[in-house]
């Protein structure tokens, strides 16, 4: 069951730029919460981050070790599959080419898990090649775990179900296996610009 909190709201505005796919509208200065499930309590003390599965090796990275890894400062749009956009986000994170520097992925797919059970499914080159991101932080602060904090995935060329919240790791896979949504019907790629919004679509 989704939960739905405090921001899923907001004045519907129109682009001319070119920016907004169709079906969408922009939220403006709003930011819409929406969430399969609770927002989990994370103990940052024990909290750990893994790449596992098709790998040469498994890499897990502490807090503090992935605090110390080298950031980066992003700008996207963000599409949601509900209909709105929101523009011009700034988040701070870890490329996902870095989390997958030296492991030899052995697939071509991606599970992303996370805290609270919620799974999505990639393509792995939808990660690669500066795409994705490990955030956070968002808007010069520390993400709040409303939207996903400690860390979520952030995957801005997609629908923003793909960004999975509380990310604690991705395995990587040889075939693509469906995750939470996708198992209710939502489509296995998501691209906001063709409306993949739902299986068949």
């Amino acid at each position: 069951m989704s939960t739905t909190t405090r921001g899923f709201s907001g004045r519907r505005r129109q682009r001319t730029d070119g920016r907004l796919p169709p079906g969408q509208y922009d939220v403006g200065d709003a930011f819409p919460v929406l969430s399969a499930g609770p927002t989990p309590r994370v103990d940052l003390g024990t909290w750990d981050l893994t790449v596992q599965g098709q790998v040469d090796h498994v890499a897990r990275w502490t807090w503090e070790d992935f605090t110390a890894l080298p950031h980066e400062d992003i700008t996207v749009d963000l599409h949601c599959v509900t209909a709105w956009s929101k523009f011009d986000t700034r988040w701070r994170g870890v490329s996902l080419d870095t989390l997958l520097e030296g492991i030899s992925p052995g697939g071509s797919f991606v599970s992303a898990f996370c805290d609270g059970g919620y799974t999505t499914n990639l393509p792995l080159a939808d990660l690669t090649g500066g795409r994705a991101w490990a955030v956070d932080g968002y808007g010069g602060a520390p993400l709040e775990p409303v939207h996903g904090g400690p860390v979520r995935l952030l995957v801005p060329h997609l629908y923003l179900w793909k960004s999975a919240k509380w990310l604690r790791g991705i395995a990587v896979t040889e075939h693509d296996e469906p995750g939470f949504w996708e198992r209710f019907g939502y489509h296995g790629y998501g691209d906001p610009w063709r409306e993949q919004r739902y299986a068949g679509g």
